[in-house]
């Protein structure tokens, strides 16, 4: 059976999830400027980069140019830092279900972990989960020209490990995520709805469905077709 060489996660969603925290954080500022926001519109920037979200937000509410370049970096520098201020209070509790047994695994059978998120604040908040030991590498998104569904995110990190892409495997609960993956010549598993997330070539409902060797199967046949 052909097995990867590396496990490649996005972290919010996958590892924790602190959607709830950037909800929070971009609901403050739409509402600053007379936006409304719920959650249903929070759906829409899983998986995308700051800006490109609050330039999201801006058409919602008919204001895409309303703002300058500085005033809209202003805005994203907001949120961010209201956003900072809630995820220092993260704790391990909120690693999500059954992610440390798939990591410990993984180390033991010495695949290679890599971190490909689009969050400038990954490093904080692996640190309050008390995980940056658990990877082997993690993807500094401030240094990635093209947030997803590019693929730069996880080819940087397939490149760290001097990787041809089909030996990895990355891990979305984001359709713009699973396209990153896809785009960058990688198995996608996906975690999340078949409704959003049905182009992923195997996909669990949440973390705690996640069968490794279900993954291997589905992988083996994946990487035979890529032949």
């Amino acid at each position: 059976m052909n097995k990867p060489t590396a496990f490649i996660f996005d972290l919010d969603g996958v590892i924790t999830d602190t959607a709830h925290y950037h909800f929070l954080a971009w609901q403050a500022l739409a509402q600053s400027i007379g936006i409304d926001f719920d959650a249903a519109f929070n759906e829409n920037l899983k998986g995308v980069g700051r800006m490109e979200s609050l330039e999201l937000i801006l058409q919602k509410g008919n204001k895409a140019n309303a703002y300058t370049l500085v005033e809209k970096e202003a805005m994203a520098t907001q949120k961010n830092e209201h956003y900072k201020e809630l995820i220092v209070k993260m704790t391990p509790d909120e690693v999500l279900p059954k992610i440390p047994e798939l990591l410990q695994r993984l180390q033991q059978s010495q695949v290679k972990i890599g971190l490909a998120s689009a969050s400038k604040n990954a490093f904080t908040v692996l640190g309050c989960l008390k995980m940056l030991g658990d990877f082997d590498y993690v993807a500094d998104a401030a240094k990635i020209p093209n947030s997803k569904p590019a693929p730069d995110v996880f080819l940087d990190v397939a490149k760290h490990f001097g990787l041809d892409s089909k030996y990895c495997i990355g891990v979305e609960d984001a359709a713009a995520g699973v396209e990153s993956i896809h785009r960058a010549g990688m198995f996608a598993v996906g975690i999340g709805d078949v409704s959003s997330l049905g182009e992923a070539d195997i996909l669990f409902p949440n973390t705690a469905a996640i069968d490794v060797d279900a993954i291997y199967r589905a992988y083996d046949q994946w990487f035979k077709q890529q032949a």
